[in-house]
């Protein structure tokens, strides 16, 4: 295994990924019209869940071939695990010869002394720079970059083709556009409330940089066991619960990962725990619109999705890229929840409304989807939410808004079909 281990940056496979059998299919393989073995050529390679990712040295005559190459290698690739082969092709300057680098110098003449003219074949025409606008376009036009500059690979997996989870009937996350607008808060009770309505509900935070979960459900410092090499996950008020928080030890710990490695990290999150059977999964997003949310698009079977918006401008501007984001995936939009949308002063009653009004409704005529609720600016929500006791379990003022809001989700979530063959 020493070959692979010294070539693999981030290696994090799913299971159904058998490492020695991708091993045995890199190092075997022999590049067409040669007998120059492909793992001499390949620089690096990483992993992420069923994806693999290789690139490779290449040169100017094996262009042809590459298409091959790709096709094959993803073929073989196919039985050991591996759903999806993104190959970036580095091509070199020069020809390829076996211990050598392709050219017939004298004795003692270095690669430096090779025709000039050669190496420049592959550049754009040259253009005087006195030239008129319309031979500069001229040039730019009949200059038509190799294909092999660019990596090959497969078109990005649609939501419509990700296999549903066999334990878990629908997905739903919980995104926003920014930071700081609730939207943890307004996940674990809206979880909470969901199972009070009778439905078996997990969560899984997938902030992978920010994650508050564990503090709001009071399970912070709680490690889960592992089963089977999958993740148990840890109980609290009678929902399944993971976060990456349960991982990292003590709060003051950074997730300091690049966006590959968060995006492994969260899928191995998902698919290598031990879920019971559930009605809903809830999902924690990070805010943005950035690694992790095209992941989870692509790679997890969705059945829609809840904004969290205040009804300040900037998060407005914010929460319509999510939107936005969500149709182009494919992925419905189930409504939007204006948060502290009013606060009323717990010594006069004065009600003001600090961050705007009308956010949610606009919103809402924009794209056509439901305001599924609005909640104050609540002190108690925030005092609950840091106790480990949210809103929901607390019965404070803010629990029955939160119920109603889960009521109208239920009702928005698609019936399961009935297996016609079964009798009972």
């Amino acid at each position: 295994m020493s070959w692979l281990s010294s070539l693999k940056s981030v290696f994090s496979p799913a299971l159904e990924v058998k490492e020695e059998e991708v091993q045995r299919v890199l190092q075997s393989y022999v590049l067409p019209n040669s007998n120059h073995a492909l793992k001499d050529r390949i620089t690096q390679i990483n992993v992420q869940g069923q994806v693999l990712q290789i690139s490779i040295n290449t040169f100017p005559q094996e262009a042809d071939q590459l298409q091959q190459i790709h096709d094959e290698l993803a073929d073989a690739l196919e039985k050991c695990g591996i759903k999806e082969l993104n190959m970036h092709v580095v091509q070199q300057k020069t020809g390829h010869k076996q211990g050598g680098c392709g050219h017939d110098h004298a004795k003692g003449e270095s690669c430096s002394s090779q025709n000039k003219d050669a190496a420049k074949s592959n550049l754009p025409p040259v253009v005087d720079a006195s030239s008129t606008v319309d031979a500069v376009a001229q040039a730019n036009a009949n200059y038509q970059p190799q294909q092999a500059e660019a990596p090959i690979q497969k078109a990005a997996p649609q939501q419509r083709d990700v296999p549903k989870h066999p334990r878990i009937q629908h997905v739903i996350l919980v995104s926003s556009g920014k930071g700081g607008v609730g939207k943890s808060t307004t996940t674990v009770n809206l979880a909470l409330a969901l199972q009070k309505l009778g439905l078996k509900v997990g969560v899984l935070d997938a902030d992978i940089y920010g994650p508050s979960i564990p503090t709001m459900l009071g399970n912070a410092g709680r490690t889960p066991m592992i089963e089977a090499e999958q993740f148990v996950p840890i109980d609290a008020y009678g929902m399944a619960v993971l976060s990456i928080g349960h991982l990292t030890g003590d709060n003051n710990t950074p997730v300091a990962w690049r966006g590959p490695k968060a995006t492994g990290a969260l899928m191995q999150l998902f698919n290598q725990t031990l879920w019971p059977d559930l009605d809903v999964l809830m999902i924690d997003m990070p805010p943005g619109t950035g690694d992790i949310q095209l992941t989870l698009a692509q790679r997890i079977p969705v059945t829609g999705a809840v904004i969290v918006t205040t009804p300040q401008n900037v998060a407005l501007l914010d929460a319509t890229k999510g939107i936005e984001l969500f149709n182009r995936l494919q992925i419905p939009v189930m409504g939007v929840v204006e948060n502290m949308s009013t606060h009323v002063c717990s010594n006069c009653g004065h009600e003001e409304q600090i961050f705007g009004t009308g956010g949610g409704d606009q919103l809402s005529e924009q794209y056509q989807i439901p305001l599924l609720g609005r909640l104050p600016l609540n002190a108690k929500i925030r005092e609950n939410a840091d106790a480990g006791h949210p809103s929901v379990i607390a019965e404070d003022a803010a629990a029955a808004s939160y119920m109603a809001i889960a009521e109208k989700m239920m009702q928005a979530l698609p019936q399961a079909e009935k297996d016609q063959k079964r009798i009972f």
